[in-house]
């Protein structure tokens, strides 16, 4: 068994706390989901937001979605200017047989534009 990284991302239309908690639940389904993972593949899950998110925690959101017992850290990102504004970014740490080459990073909503590489 292998750990791996995976990255993905949200964007949401307002800082809106019940947008922030829909947008990241979303996006931990859609981790977990895509790469066949369950809570129990977790080890730890980093969620950032941009300094325009501070109606809640991410963290907080996923732990909403089920993430009951995963080591959870919310932390903003730093303002770069022209930055994409309202983005919820995820990097979780899971257990997986997975290669690298077959996990599945996702971007949902606006954050698609981060990385137009991918075909999620």
């Amino acid at each position: 068994m292998a750990v791996r990284a995976i990255r993905g991302a949200t964007q949401i239309d307002a800082d809106s706390r019940d947008l922030l908690l829909e947008a990241t639940a979303e996006l931990v389904r859609e981790v977990l989901s895509c790469n066949a993972l369950t809570a129990d593949d977790l080890i730890s899950v980093v969620l950032t937001a941009t300094p325009d998110l501070v109606s809640e925690f991410p963290a907080y959101a996923a732990r909403q979605a089920g993430l009951s017992d995963v080591p959870l850290l919310s932390a903003t990102e730093i303002a770069v200017p022209g930055a994409m504004p309202r983005v919820i970014r995820l990097l979780a740490h899971v257990e997986t047989d997975l290669p690298r080459s077959s996990v599945k990073h996702v971007y949902l909503r606006g954050a698609s534009a981060l990385r137009t590489d991918l075909n999620h």
